[in-house]
């Protein structure tokens, strides 16, 4: 039995992912209940405790009926799927992954009477990545046409193992957001650790919000 009497049933794609894994971990040593959406043959990648739920991220039929079963059926949806290490030349794959899962992951968590759905979208407006950031703004409408209660949250780049090179820039991110002129954009399109984003998401599905919530760089860092 779960010890956590405010504990959520949460439905999570993208749970294998470089945010995932460390989000799925953290919600179930907090006591939540976790079912995450995997391909076949990828169900060990997950923490040990957390359910696998095969199925394809962008057919919502193959999954639909494990969000809302009567047995469990879940109160909160995190959608994390997306391209890995985005950049300009993988414009079709936006639409092809990022958009398309959206769109199914949305449309499940209607069906299932989805009390709250948490979205990493990116940072908006950017000068760069415009292709990305299109299709995360696209996701975003989805959500809110949806009706869904939902917290967006919109990082820029997030650092970690493996994704380290921002951490050269820092210095200069210091200097913009000490300038009147850049101060604003340098905040919204600032650096985050993936430790801040965990918080933020864990701190998102513990406080569910009503309408839709946007988390932007300082709220996350500040998470």
């Amino acid at each position: 039995m779960n010890e956590n009497p405010s504990a959520h049933k949460i439905f999570i794609t993208g749970g294998t992912g470089y945010m995932g894994r460390r989000l799925v971990a953290e919600l179930l040593k907090r006591s939540h209940s976790v079912r995450a959406l995997v391909r076949k043959g990828s169900e060990g990648k997950l923490p040990p405790g957390c359910a696998a739920v095969v199925g394809d991220a962008l057919v919502k039929e193959s999954y639909a009926c494990e969000v809302r079963a009567a047995d469990a059926p879940a109160d909160t949806f995190v959608q994390l799927v997306g391209v890995s290490h985005p950049n300009p030349s993988k414009a079709d794959e936006f639409r092809a992954v990022d958009l398309a899962s959206a769109r199914a992951a949305v449309s499940a968590a209607v069906e299932a009477g989805i009390q709250h759905f948490v979205y990493v979208s990116v940072a908006q407006p950017a000068p760069v990545m415009k292709a990305y950031v299109a299709v995360r703004g696209e996701c975003e409408e989805i959500i809110r046409k949806s009706g869904l209660n939902a917290t967006i949250l919109r990082p820029w780049y997030v650092l970690g193992p493996g994704h380290r090179w921002p951490y050269l820039l820092v210095p200069l991110y210091w200097l913009f957001e000490r300038l009147p002129g850049t101060r604003e954009s340098a905040r919204r399109l600032g650096l985050v650790s993936i430790d801040q984003m965990v918080r933020a998401l864990v701190g998102a599905v513990e406080h569910p919000c009503q309408g839709i919530r946007i988390l932007g760089v300082p709220d996350i860092r500040q998470a």
